[in-house]
């Protein structure tokens, strides 16, 4: 009997990945995976493509998506999970990010042209034709950068964070955004549950030791290519606080090339505890 593997944090072409939803269900049956959620940033559209294909293949599925936030002035990012699948909350939410992310790209745009990297909307468009699937699409930095690429402004995707678009950068627009608290609620509001993601990343500890002390139901304590020793300090953390454990490789295809599906992942008595909860609030 294979043992149970389960990836709970992925991006598909319905946010800033670059493999289909379809593609992201069938690269996990053959890497073996039996769970996964797909956390796309600020929409659950690839749930609605996906879920015959997942029973078809076996996967067991949780319904998951990933939100920006800010606490203070740092950027933290909070994953939901086991909400239901139609969640009217949820769908309102992630619509109000969409949004956000529009005027926030076009401030963006208006200082990449400043720079003297002159960028239309229908650029960006253009730099990801033909892997658009539907309108509601989330696009965001990643899209812009590629655009940038296509036009010969730069040299590679990291270039264009390192030098313009990343947190700090000339061309970096913070845009408006949703408090972490707000997040947190809203998520609970759904009757989903609210993880802190890759905590490894959150580089500022002040900010990290308030998200250890605020409302959510867990934390990612496995994630990507970090190693054993990286994932033992949120493991403890976890079991401090009787939050539930997730992981995920974090996945986005070629634009991390170096992280692969599967390379980081929760066992079956974690994905249960998800999976139980989702059970649960589907029913009700």
């Amino acid at each position: 009997m294979k043992e149970f593997r389960a990836d709970l944090h992925c991006h598909t072409t319905c946010s800033d990945g670059t493999s289909s939803p379809e593609d992201v269900i069938r690269m996990a049956a053959e890497l073996g995976l039996s769970g996964l959620s797909i956390t796309d940033h600020d929409t659950i559209d690839a749930y609605s493509q996906v879920l015959p294909l997942a029973q078809q293949l076996g996967m067991e599925i949780i319904p998951g998506v990933e939100f920006s936030s800010f606490q203070g002035e740092v950027s933290v990012h909070v994953l939901a999970y086991s909400f239901p699948i139609d969640s009217p909350i949820i769908k309102d939410f992630c619509k109000k990010h969409v949004e956000r992310r529009l005027h926030r790209n076009r401030e963006i745009l208006k200082k990449l042209a400043a720079h003297g990297f002159p960028l239309e909307e229908e650029d960006v468009l253009a730099a990801i034709a033909g892997k658009v699937l539907n309108a509601s699409r989330t696009i965001g930095r990643p899209h812009i950068a590629l655009a940038m690429l296509k036009k010969g402004y730069i040299h590679s995707i990291p270039e264009a964070f390192n030098k313009y678009l990343g947190e700090g950068k000339s061309c970096y627009a913070p845009g408006e955004y949703f408090t972490l608290e707000d997040t947190i609620n809203i998520i609970h509001q759904a009757k989903g549950l609210a993880i802190i993601a890759h905590p490894h990343l959150v580089d500022h500890p002040p900010t990290l030791k308030k998200l250890l002390e605020m409302n959510f139901d867990g934390i990612e304590c496995y994630y990507a290519k970090f190693n054993q020793q990286a994932h033992k300090r949120w493991l403890k953390i976890a079991k401090h606080r009787k939050w539930l454990i997730t992981g995920g490789s974090d996945y986005h295809g070629a634009l991390k090339p170096h992280i692969p599906l599967g390379s980081s992942w929760v066992a079956k008595d974690h994905f249960d505890i998800l999976k139980e909860h989702f059970d649960k609030v589907s029913l009700n």
